[in-house]
């Protein structure tokens, strides 16, 4: 089968089955595991957008299937694959080392076919990136379907000049590295479908495949869904790559781009066709404004709602909001980072920029107004935090839980920043000023970085107040504390809460290990990291929380086959009639074309 891209997601170390890493608790407040198999959603709106311009377009989640069978050969499934081009994303910095490999594979396979990175790291470091061999251009940008769109054609084309194409970094015919401006920066995202999940239903059907667009391993299990409000954003978090100044300046974005009301209701009635998980609106929607949020809750109303919606808080919100999402949404949770007890610290971050007391409101008015399920995220290695201010977070949980009369609908979680700081954020770019202390500058810092055998190494960062062995240290006390008072307060059993401490405890062995590893000659240190893989194996997912406390339970997660093999079929049809056109104004061209030669003779 014959494709005109093939786009590839990497994991964040390529060599993950081989070497000993101990991934501890960077992904345990994320679907997917240590290995960061979930692709970004940009994937699938570059893959739908394309195919419905009549290319062929096929996702292959390359870190899935390592993960799902430890037999999958790489090089066996790539060196079958025929394409004009291969993109790879970096969209986030921890793949780094998985994406340049595997662009080192591709491009040893495929010698001739052109590669191309894109994502917000990609971006940033799109300069570094093209003076790889193996790397033949970068899309830069969050919002490249229509310039990939122009990219493609002049790939297929068999144009060597890409002078005029918005966005693009790539090298030209004496190997001097080019920069075209960064000016294609849409300002609404309506036009696109992001994400991609019609595409994603059809490619099963078109490609015979369903295991290679998987968003992560476990999906088919838990088939979280999610729809894109906007890029770009409001808010001036100090860490965020995403924030508003980061996309200003990586990304050339001045406005927050918005998918309409009209749009997001679209996607929650197609989603619901195939599915019955819970929905993730993905930022928080007041960003875009009240009258915005208004017509959201009325087209709301109107439909008939079967899936559970999940709202992002980035701020204080009132109890107006919550009755409002109360009348529209018959089932709904919420999800918050506090980050920190510290209202200080959080004031300085810019997050949750509030009192502890509107803090508390916020989910008192929550809870009365029917809200399900409320997941409430802390965080160790943020700016002027101390150990003891790490600790204290867990203080404030319990006030918060008896402010809120005990109730078990509210989840608490504490993860560390890791592995990085985000390029672009106002951290990385000024670290001294914002209170850090930056290991990684390029990307090939970051590359060797990840590949380190322990999450302690893997950090890019320490803190004005804190080293890399008090953040850990700081995460794994909270984090026992915090295990304690969920079972204190019933919010787990005792086998899980067990399980947690086991775990923590396995952990902290295993550092402490690898500490005296690292101090080793080089080929006794390789050796021994090869005899500890097998057994750090079983820490590397949800070390500091039980696996199922991130989980919204639902009766059923699937609509039924019939409705998903409709939707299959439809979207077959429609893709049929897409080729049909093509094929017509292809040859309309071609007899343009010849009509034109035929006039000169």
């Amino acid at each position: 089968m014959k494709f005109d891209l093939v786009l590839l997601h990497a994991p964040s170390v390529y060599d993950f089955r081989k070497n000993a890493l101990l991934a501890g608790p960077i992904s345990d407040v994320v679907p997917s595991s240590p290995v960061f198999e979930m692709y970004p959603i940009g994937l699938t709106s570059i893959a739908e957008y394309l195919e419905r311009h009549g290319m062929r377009v096929k996702i292959i989640n390359i870190a899935s299937r390592m993960l799902m069978d430890e037999n999958f050969d790489v090089e066996k499934k790539l060196k079958k694959i025929k394409t004009k081009a291969f993109g790879i994303d970096l969209h986030w910095l921890p793949h780094a080392h998985g994406s340049i490999e595997l662009a080192g594979i591709v491009k040893r396979l495929h010698p001739e076919t052109p590669i191309v990175f894109g994502g917000l790291s990609a971006t940033y470091y799109h300069k570094e990136l093209i003076e790889y061999p193996e790397i033949d251009f970068v899309m830069r940008g969050d919002a490249t379907e229509k310039v990939m769109l122009q990219f493609m054609n002049h790939i297929k084309s068999g144009m060597t000049q890409y002078g005029g194409i918005p966005n693009l970094t790539w090298r030209n015919q004496e190997g001097r590295a080019v920069y075209n401006p960064l000016t294609h920066v849409p300002d609404t995202l309506d036009e696109f479908d992001i994400p991609g999940y019609r595409y994603s239903i059809k490619s099963v059907f078109k490609y015979r495949n369903f295991l290679d667009p998987l968003p992560y391993n476990g999906w088919l299990q838990y088939p979280n869904t999610a729809i894109l409000t906007a890029k770009g954003c409001t808010q001036a978090c100090l860490i965020c790559g995403g924030s508003k100044q980061s996309y200003k300046d990586n990304c050339n974005r001045k406005v927050l781009a918005k998918r309409s009301p009209k749009k997001l209701i679209e996607d929650i009635q197609f989603i619901q066709r195939f599915s019955r998980a819970p929905i993730f609106i993905l930022h928080d929607i007041r960003q875009a404004g009240k009258e915005y949020v208004n017509e959201f809750f009325d087209l709301l109303s109107k439909i008939k709602l079967k899936n559970e919606l999940v709202f992002e808080l980035f701020q204080y919100a009132n109890e107006d909001y919550f009755r409002q999402i109360e009348k529209a949404v018959p089932n709904y949770s919420v999800e918050l980072t506090l980050e920190t007890h510290d209202e200080n610290i959080r004031r300085f971050n810019g997050k949750f920029n509030c009192t502890n007391e509107k803090v508390v409101q916020t989910l008192q008015s929550a809870l009365k107004h029917s809200c399900k399920k409320i997941d409430i995220f802390f965080m160790s290695g943020i700016p002027h935090q101390s150990y003891d201010s790490v600790i204290q977070n867990v203080d404030f949980v319990e006030q918060i839980h008896l402010a809120c009369n005990e109730d078990k609908r509210l989840s608490y979680f504490v993860a560390p920043l890791a592995p990085f700081l985000d390029p672009a954020s106002p951290a990385f770019e000024n670290p001294e000023k914002f209170g850090y202390k930056k290991f990684c500058h390029t990307i090939e810092d970051h590359r060797k970085q990840i590949t380190q055998p322990s999450w302690k190494y893997m950090l890019s960062f320490e803190t004005d107040y804190m080293t890399r062995d008090e953040i850990v240290r700081s995460t794994y006390d909270s984090a026992k504390k915090l295990n304690d008072f969920k079972l204190k307060y019933n919010l787990i059993d005792k086998k899980t809460h067990q399980e947690v401490n086991e775990n923590m405890e396995k952990s902290l062995v295993y550092i402490v290990r690898i500490d005296e590893i690292m101090a080793l000659p080089e080929l006794e240190k390789e050796a021994e990291l090869i005899k500890l893989k097998k057994e750090m194996e079983d820490v590397n997912e949800y070390s500091i929380c039980g696996k199922h406390e991130l989980k919204w339970e639902v009766k059923k997660n699937y609509a039924n086959i019939f409705s998903l093999t409709v939707i299959g079929l439809e979207l077959l049809i429609a893709d049929k009639v897409i080729s049909l056109k093509q094929k017509y104004k292809e040859s309309v061209h071609w007899l343009a074309s010849l009509k034109e030669k035929s006039s000169r003779i």
